[in-house]
């Protein structure tokens, strides 16, 4: 029996000092030390159960390499469950542990803010230094990807050889309905002379179909192993191979479909049809640079298939799914089924007429202002005004923001977006961790997904475990944390 689907999003965001190159370490740091400076928050970061070069396989092929955990950068830990922090040279938000797409996607709209919110607070920490702007997207256009990776909780009993296996086409083909398109090519993979607008920001950057690295010789599965979990009962499946988006409905397909076809893996529910692919990396490439969605993907069998045949075929086995066993898994039952009616529509207007998506899927919105800009101005693809357009479309001010001009189909509203800044989800462990940093920020040394250090003062530190993702909800600890007026009286409680 699948379980449920815990999941999170980890967004790295491009950034852009203005009036000068700038060091971007020092940039994407002011912007994470002025927005926890004003919110008072100076909770760091527990690296005591990083393992990153943990591989699921169990072994690391030859020249792998894991990604460095830089414990020296800017990183803090906030009261709705977030980390907010600086990854290399980029800043970064992990959103709280989600339970199910649609929470996920008010809380990924809730790290919007909370950039925007940080920008401000630069502005005002240093009214006389150049802007820090801040960009929702994967790509410089200058050959540099940074990404948006994507986690769900999974049975450890299940083989990761089957995971990859059931993983591998929708990886590859669901970038049809979650890609964030971009003008032209940056890598060798794709001719610039035949495709001038991508489907995927992140496609053409992955090289390998399994592996543990993430910055380079990416690989559509990444085999990172660290459950953040009870790792004798879960896995995380850490997921590098998405687009950071701005839509709504993007966001949920990619998650909420995604989720979907774990539990189908997990319940051994996958469809008829054997969908591997003969060769996946180029695959993935190709669909991203298939405007027509029509161009064939060649099978292991011998066979082809559009990517769309693809998602249909899964989409198919996923509405099977769940007539015979619900969708409970991937959080409450009304979400899911918003999942599947959504995917279906969303694939029925792909075959039919892709333009009608304009206000749902962020390649197709991005898509179509491009051919609007060139017929007003009579301009080709190479055209440097139509790159700037693609890096306005991501810009998180406002006032300067394509994507909030477009009209967009919302999911959420404003006001829970807001609230979500600084209030958990009440379904996970997130819920115990933010509110013991908004009631006792100076008694939480440092915290972590599984755990968090309280100093009562007296040693030793005192550590707090929390290894099921689904413990340490409010349904578990909001009376407790009630009645408990000190951290150490809710610590004896705890252990008695």
């Amino acid at each position: 029996m699948a379980i449920p689907k815990v999941c999170g999003i980890e967004t790295e965001y491009g950034i852009h000092t203005t009036g000068g190159d700038g060091n971007p370490i020092a940039a994407s740091s002011v912007l994470v030390n002025a927005y926890a400076s004003e919110a008072d928050r100076r909770t760091g970061w527990d690296f005591e159960d990083e393992t990153p070069g943990n591989d699921a396989r169990g072994f690391a092929r030859e020249g792998s390499m894991s990604p460095m955990v830089e414990t020296h950068l800017a990183n803090t830990v906030l009261t709705n469950g977030a980390r907010y922090y600086v990854d290399h040279a980029h800043p970064e938000y992990s959103t709280p542990e989600c339970v199910d797409p649609l929470q996920l996607v008010v809380h990924d709209k809730s790290g919007e803010e909370v950039l925007r919110r940080s920008m401000l607070a630069a502005g005002r920490l240093f009214p006389d230094s150049p802007a820090v702007v801040v960009y929702k997207n994967n790509s410089d256009g200058k050959g540099n990807s940074y990404g948006c990776h994507e986690n769900y909780l999974m049975d450890r009993a299940v083989p990761f050889s089957k995971v990859v296996t059931g993983i591998v086409p929708h990886f590859v083909t669901r970038q049809v309905v979650a890609g964030a398109g971009k003008v032209g090519v940056e890598t060798a993979v794709l001719d610039p002379d035949e495709v001038k607008f991508q489907i995927s920001q992140r496609a053409e950057f992955f090289e390998e179909v399994v592996g543990l690295e993430t910055t380079l010789k990416r690989p559509i599965v990444n085999t990172r192993d660290e459950p953040h979990a009870d790792p004798r009962r879960f896995r995380r499946l850490h997921v590098i191979v998405g687009d950071a988006n701005l839509s709504e409905v993007s966001t949920l397909l990619k998650v909420g479909t995604t989720a979907v076809v774990l539990a189908m893996i997990e319940d051994d529910a996958t469809p008829v049809r054997d969908l591997s692919l003969a060769d996946p990396v180029r695959a993935i490439h190709q669909v991203s640079g298939d405007l027509s969605l029509s161009r064939p993907i060649e099978m292991t069998d011998g066979s082809s298939a559009t990517a769309l045949d693809i998602q249909w075929e899964l989409f198919t086995a996923a509405r099977k799914y769940a007539e015979e066993r619900g969708l409970e898994v991937v959080g409450k039952e009304e979400v899911g089924t918003m999942v599947l009616d959504r995917w279906e529509s969303v694939l029925h207007a792909l075959e039919t007429d892709p333009a009608t998506l304009a206000t749902q899927l962020d390649w197709v919105a991005k898509h179509q202002i491009m051919l609007a800009y060139q017929d007003r101005h009579g301009c080709d693809w190479d055209d440097d005004r139509l790159a700037a357009l693609d890096l306005q479309y991501h810009d998180l001010r406002p006032e300067r923001s394509l994507y909030t001009r477009l009209g967009m189909e919302r999911l959420v509203d404003d006001a829970e977006v807001d609230r979500c800044v600084t209030q958990p989800p009440r379904e996970t462990r997130a819920w115990f961790r933010g509110n013991c940093l908004a009631r006792w920020p100076e008694a939480v040394v440092t915290a972590n997904w599984d755990s968090l250090v309280f100093d009562l003062g007296t040693d030793p530190l005192r550590r707090v475990p929390m290894m099921d993702p689904l413990k340490g909800t409010a349904d578990h600890t909001a009376t407790l944390l009630e009645e408990s007026s000190t951290p150490a009286e809710l610590l004896e409680r705890l252990s008695s």
